[in-house]
């Protein structure tokens, strides 16, 4: 796939997040492979959000393997350095040097981008602020922490909602949109709900098998 093509994928009401994918794409395509180093990169290293958001993509897309706790510990690293005030992420090197294939990272983008693009609607840059500044963004180290655990349990169809609501939180910081990053919050709380009732009922069910 070349960049132009990519380009033309590229939906005319898409937003900053949604390009970026594109482009990341199309990279993944050309090279074959990427890193997990070289996927941080390409969404903005520097960037809490993009960060939560490509680490939360990939465990929504019905991949084979590990991948829900993959990313899910990608996150919770991620989580803990949004905690102690870091302002540029980075992996430990076993982590960063894991390469995810170029046809992953297409399924990836393909399959959860209906998903960006309706949260990307919702979007009015600088809504809210206050609630998606920096000083907000300190405060979301725990709850990004306690969803980056849901999604790396391997429960079925357990990530769904941490995902959608790690989504909301990373595209309303990116731009500024303290309504949807306090949704996406509100999302979270039904998400960690869902996540403990699901273990709970997990946990009952283990236990009426093997007995007292």
């Amino acid at each position: 796939m070349t960049s132009a093509a990519s380009q033309d994928s590229i939906p005319a009401e898409a937003g900053v997040a949604s390009t970026r994918l594109a482009r990341l794409r199309a990279h993944a395509a050309e090279k074959g492979a990427v890193s997990l180093d070289e996927l941080m990169s390409a969404m903005g290293r520097s960037s809490i959000a993009f960060a939560i958001l490509i680490l939360s993509l990939p465990a929504l897309t019905p991949i084979p393997g590990p991948f829900g706790l993959v990313f899910g510990s990608c996150l919770a690293i991620v989580s803990l350095q949004i905690i102690a005030g870091y302002r540029r992420i980075w992996l430990p090197r076993f982590l960063g040097r894991r390469q995810v294939s170029g046809a992953t990272i297409d399924l990836m983008v393909r399959y959860t981008a209906p998903l960006v693009l309706r949260v990307e609607s919702l979007l009015q840059k600088n809504r809210m602020r206050r609630f998606a500044g920096p000083r907000a963004q300190a405060f979301l180290g725990i709850p990004v922490l306690l969803l980056a655990i849901a999604v790396a349990l391997p429960i079925p169809f357990g990530n769904m909602l941490p995902v959608a609501a790690l989504v909301m939180i990373a595209l309303g910081l990116m731009e500024r949109d303290g309504l949807v990053t306090l949704l996406g919050l509100g999302m979270g709380v039904i998400a960690l709900g869902a996540t403990g009732g699901l273990v709970y009922a997990a946990a009952w069910g283990l236990g009426s098998i093997v007995g007292p």
